[in-house]
């Protein structure tokens, strides 16, 4: 069955069932996506054609890069070009050199085997880009070290499919090659009829492309905010995807116009758009639709693997695809460790992009088609590719099991010896903690910080403050910084279980102490309360009851009004704190305590009635 809605329903389910239940089992959404793929295709056959389906979902990659150029600021590009230019090109330079080595090695004239190590060398922007921004590691200095190397790789493209066809081989070439026409999508998108630039002299292709780069930025500069104005007059939201579907089609379309990579072109258009007030808005128009689409294209990955071919020779295939993935990553880490990456920078920008991509399908198919490379070495390779595409959320979690590992171990040092006592002791020092040392010391008081944070310890020591590094819950740094002599302890600690075991501790040791400590929630607090802290500080809770007051005086009442309603609230909560907390049972979820739910909604209704009668004497003191 090869009908259009029953391969969309065959897709969406097959979607549906494997990537929530990758996802539960912590294996994130693209090998969900892979997997489902596998099943669908190679598993039960019911997928016929995956070609022209992965070439309308490669426009998910399109979508993706115009995001994140949304996310860019001109200026943060331009801080890149150290990176874009030294580490992307020296990436792509070196694992080139490398692969045409190694099939050198294996028996392979050397045109051929530049042209498998320029198609090799290229890693995935699909899975790598999906899987740092689900895992929120775009920021991190690894994210940005790969999303650099992605994006020189992209604009490589456009060289290597030029040069590709200067590397066939006479044998396999047949009268005619080098001017048919085929069918093949690779062919049709590098030599379609539709081209500003065919049969132009190189100078005058060269000129037509400036033009038209020089158009997407000036149009994104002059053009962009009167069309949204316009859009936005309409009042109909749908145009907005509409205004935002046709910026990434048609620029798509005019970049492949003049054979330049379509998701380049969008990435452009992203990054001139960043300053935009309307970014937000075209970032949530698109992003149904790059998610969607990005789905697509994995499963079509998965859909895709030949396992006929697989099965007739598994080792030889699955040890050139480790083959690929080991050289890949031995070149990265490499280069990362020249460009100063350490520690968990370093590994996720190896592991990252140790695969093969979705260029390389590309970049075969457009190289069988010029006699570059023999059927048979054309389909052993798509093969490798979409193995190392397979075998990629695998790396990604050996990163993972590797961060856990980093966040045991210190970062590169070794706890410091304290020196020092101090009637107040503070435990972690992070956005809450310096506050509060800041607060005591600008009032005479000293201090002894300790967080088991070396970068943070090294930043407060920048500015003037003292600070030891090593883990505040264990025993013997307790001891050493003065806890059997200070007079207040404050736990500040991110972790809450570690800012819990440090109180129940201290409270131990030394039932004298005053403990202030912060708790993340209201249930934190509860296990704070019976830990034995003296004062407990929510995060968010005083911020959040001035922000109301704030609202109060803006709704009508007077800015006394407000504050006594704050006032009440405040008094309220803590009295509710210290009830609810005999009632609360760690082993229970509170919504699942009958006794604390029903005390709670009784409580609520006393708060609205303190409230009125608060407000109500309020009132009559100022009638009197």
């Amino acid at each position: 069955m090869d009908s259009f809605l029953f391969q969309a329903s065959v897709f969406l389910l097959a979607a549906v069932i494997a990537v929530p239940l990758a996802a539960r089992l912590g294996l994130g959404s693209v090998l969900g996506y892979l997997l489902a793929g596998l099943a669908i295709g190679p598993g039960l056959g019911l997928v016929v054609n995956t070609v022209d389906i992965q070439h309308f979902a490669e426009f998910g990659v399109v979508m993706m890069l115009f995001i994140i150029g949304l996310e860019l600021e001109p200026r943060a590009l331009w801080d890149m070009r150290h990176r874009l230019i030294g580490l992307g090109g020296l990436q792509i330079l070196l694992t080139t050199s490398a692969i045409l080595a190694g099939g050198m090695a294996l028996g392979l004239a050397w045109p051929t085997a530049l042209a498998v190590g320029l198609a090799l060398a290229l890693s995935s922007t699909a899975i790598v880009l999906q899987t740092l921004n689900e895992k929120n590691l775009m920021q991190t200095n690894g994210g940005r070290s790969a999303f650099s190397v992605l994006l020189t790789q992209d604009i490589a493209v456009i060289p290597i499919l030029v040069i590709l066809p200067l590397l066939s081989i006479p044998a396999f070439i047949s009268p005619g090659t080098f001017l048919q026409q085929t069918d093949d999508h690779a062919g049709n998108a590098h030599h379609a009829a539709m081209s500003l630039v065919e049969g132009l002299p190189g100078w005058g292709a060269a000129l037509v492309t400036l033009a038209v780069i020089a158009a997407i930025i000036l149009a994104g500069v002059y053009g962009a905010r009167p069309l949204f104005r316009y859009i936005h007059a309409a009042h109909l939201p749908e145009m907005f995807t509409a205004v935002a579907l046709l910026i990434v089609i048609g620029i798509a379309f005019l970049m492949m116009l003049v054979g330049l990579s379509p998701a380049l072109g969008t990435f452009l258009a992203g990054v001139v758009l960043a300053n935009s007030e309307f970014r937000h808005e075209l970032e949530s128009d698109i992003a149904p639709f790059k998610g969607l689409l990005l789905g697509l294209f994995f499963i079509t990955v998965g859909a895709g693997i030949d396992i006929g071919s697989l099965l007739q020779e598994p080792l030889t295939i699955l040890g050139l695809a480790l083959a690929v993935i080991l050289v890949k990553g031995a070149v990265l880490y490499g280069l990362g460790r020249a460009f100063g990456l350490r520690k968990r920078g370093l590994w996720l920008f190896t592991l990252g992009l140790a695969q093969a991509g979705e260029f390389g399908f590309v970049m075969i198919s457009f190289g069988r088609q010029q006699s570059v490379f023999s059927a048979d070495l054309g389909g052993r390779l798509l093969l490798i590719i979409a193995m190392t595409m397979l075998i990629t959320p695998l790396l990604f979690l050996l990163f993972d099991y590797l961060n856990k590992g980093f966040s045991k171990i210190a970062e590169s040092a070794e706890e410091d010896s304290i020196d020092e006592e101090g009637p107040v002791l503070i435990a972690g020092i992070g956005r809450f903690g310096q506050i509060v040392n800041r607060l005591v010391r600008s009032a005479g008081h000293k201090t002894v910080v300790l967080d088991h944070d070396i970068k943070t310890i090294q930043l407060i020591r920048r500015f003037g403050v003292k600070g030891f590094f090593g883990d505040p819950t264990r025993p013997e740094l307790l001891h050493a910084a003065g806890i059997d002599s200070a007079r207040v302890l404050v736990a500040a600690l991110d972790d809450p279980k570690a800012t819990t075991k440090l109180v129940a501790y201290a409270r131990r040791i030394r039932p004298d102490i005053h403990i202030v400590a912060r708790a993340r929630d209201r249930t934190h607090v509860y296990a704070l309360y019976q830990a034995g802290a003296n004062d407990i500080v929510r995060e968010m809770f005083d911020s959040s009851l001035r922000a109301g007051r704030y609202v109060l005086e803006n709704v009508g009442m007077s800015e006394f009004e407000a504050a006594i309603a704050e006032e009440t609230f405040y008094h309220h909560d803590r009295r509710t704190i210290r009830e609810l907390a005999q009632l609360w049972d760690p082993s229970i979820p509170p919504a699942e305590n009958a006794a604390y739910v029903a005390r709670s909604k009784e409580l609520e209704r006393e708060l609205e009635t303190e409230l009125y009668t608060a407000l109500a004497e309020r009132g009559k003191q100022d009638a009197a």
